[in-house]
């Protein structure tokens, strides 16, 4: 089996596809052989050591591929199962060790290339939008980096919940793509300040939701665009983390609430997975939830998917073929 992994913290450089011992799967696990690995910009932060991880790291948290055999004790997949899953370490891979529990179905219908790119980033926009803020009609929401791969997905559930959207993006070929799923305003915000945009947008009265995967570069700007008691919900840091502040701006601004939620403690059981994953899945099966691929690099060229990644040249989700 081969894994691409990081032997030091640094720039893309530092990635590399290394042969691996194979094994026997253990009690509770199933050996997968992968066909397709989600590129995530959690990875970078691992690359990068934004997010600690242990040296050598191996990369990536996502993927979808084939059941090839099954430990003792396990009964949830069987050999042949086309499954998919997220936070599982070292996705960018021929092969992987996962627990069994872990391991979700993908429909009849739906190619493992499109579960793969759906689950980390669909199950984020999942419990944003039905969790950390439910989404109802007659909400406003801010979506920033609208035309990447959670902000695509955003637009459409919100869409799908009854709320009016309001996109960032940084070109108008990105507003396009970010109006056709879903959103009903998109702010170029390279040629105009979303605060500002906001403010005319809503006639002064604000957004209930901003969902910023941003971080550093939009989330005091963003405190601005709220309504009265409206919700920051930070999910992620693409552009770096956020500077400390004192809690007594929130206060200040309009008694707003701000969270910093994660996906791992969404999906704590096997239930909640279930329900998360299964209901992406079965969306994308039927037709109900678009999810655009921006790019499909073979694994050897890992680097330059998360080149591609950072520089943001991406509309939608990157996805490593993992075949040999």
């Amino acid at each position: 089996m081969r894994a691409v992994r990081a032997a030091e913290h640094g720039g893309a450089e530092v990635m590399r596809l290394e042969e691996l011992p194979s094994r026997e799967p253990l009690q509770g696990e199933a050996l997968v052989r992968v066909e397709a690995a989600g590129v995530n910009f959690i990875d970078v932060y691992h690359r990068t050591g934004r997010y600690p991880a242990a040296l050598p790291v191996s990369l990536g948290l996502e993927g979808a591929g084939v059941v090839e055999a099954v430990g003792p004790g396990v009964d949830l997949v069987g050999v042949g199962d086309r499954v998919a899953w997220s936070g599982l370490p070292g996705s960018y891979a021929t092969h992987v060790f996962a627990p069994a529990d872990r391991l979700v179905p993908v429909p009849e219908g739906l190619d493992l290339v499109t579960a793969a790119a759906a689950m980390l980033q669909g199950m984020t926009a999942h419990y944003l939008t039905h969790s950390s803020y439910p989404l109802k009609p007659g909400d406003t929401c801010l979506v920033h980096a609208a035309a990447g791969g959670v902000g695509l997905l955003l637009c459409q559930m919100a869409r799908h919940a009854g709320a009016r959207v309001v996109g960032t993006v940084s070109t108008e070929e990105k507003a396009q793509v970010a109006r056709q799923a879903g959103a009903d305003e998109v702010i170029i915000y390279t040629e105009q300040d979303f605060v500002g945009e906001i403010h005319r947008l809503t006639a002064g009265a604000g957004v209930q939701v901003v969902y910023d995967g941003v971080g550093r570069d939009t989330f005091e700007k963003g405190l601005d665009c709220l309504a009265l008691r409206g919700s920051m919900i930070v999910f992620g840091q693409s552009s770096g983390p956020v500077a400390p502040f004192d809690p007594q701006l929130l206060s200040a601004k309009g008694s707003l609430f701000l969270q910093r939620p994660t996906l791992f403690h969404h999906v704590v059981s096997r239930e909640d997975l279930l329900e998360r994953a299964g209901s992406i899945l079965t969306w994308a099966a039927e037709g109900g939830l678009s999810v655009r691929v921006g790019g499909v690099f073979p694994l050897a060229e890992a680097a330059e998917a998360h080149r591609a990644l950072e520089g943001r040249k991406t509309i939608g989700k990157l996805v490593l073929d993992t075949r040999e």
